[in-house]
């Protein structure tokens, strides 16, 4: 297994949609990619990770879970009216978390990387990690899906952050 590096902040990858990952023809081994992708999520101490964020152009994600979920083209087929804010940060955007409001259950379609489909249901956390993973995969940057308010105090909280980080260092 191999740990990979994140992307800087500013990488184009991370604002690009990601092709559909070719099962008939794989550019990669989806199984050693999926071990790969986990293992670097851990390393990060994150609770999911989409392949664009290590600047592999793939459609693929994982998530923590017993075990951690690989989705492999991923796609949400119905969402749940009662929508809930919660607090987002991500790997990608260090000390950037902002409140922000999805759909509370969200059920789902993805290919596993054996090559299996499979439909499912999430809700609470575990929905809200997909959602976020499946922005990534889209060039979705989570901080677009907040309101202003929501977005500005982030922004002024993640320079507090960048400077205690600073004098850390």
């Amino acid at each position: 297994m191999a740990i990979l590096n994140l992307v800087k902040d500013s990488d184009p990858i991370l604002k690009q949609v990601m092709e559909n990952f070719n099962f008939l023809s794989p550019p990669t081994d989806p199984i050693q990619l999926a071990k790969d992708l986990a293992e670097t999520m851990i390393d990060n101490k994150g609770i999911g990770l989409s392949a664009n964020q290590v600047g592999l152009p793939y459609r693929v994600f994982v998530i923590t879970g017993s075990p951690i979920q690989a989705c492999f083209n991923p796609k949400i087929v119905d969402t749940s009216t009662e929508m809930v804010y919660l607090e987002e940060g991500c790997l990608s955007y260090p000390g950037l978390v902002v409140k922000i409001k999805r759909p509370r259950m969200i059920r789902v379609r993805f290919t596993m990387p054996n090559g299996e489909t499979k439909t499912e249901k999430f809700d609470g956390m575990t929905a809200r990690v997909f959602q976020h993973e499946l922005d990534h995969l889209n060039g979705i940057v989570h901080i677009s899906r907040a309101n202003l308010y929501h977005k500005e105090k982030a922004l002024k909280d993640q320079k507090i952050y960048n400077r205690i980080v600073k004098k850390t260092k």
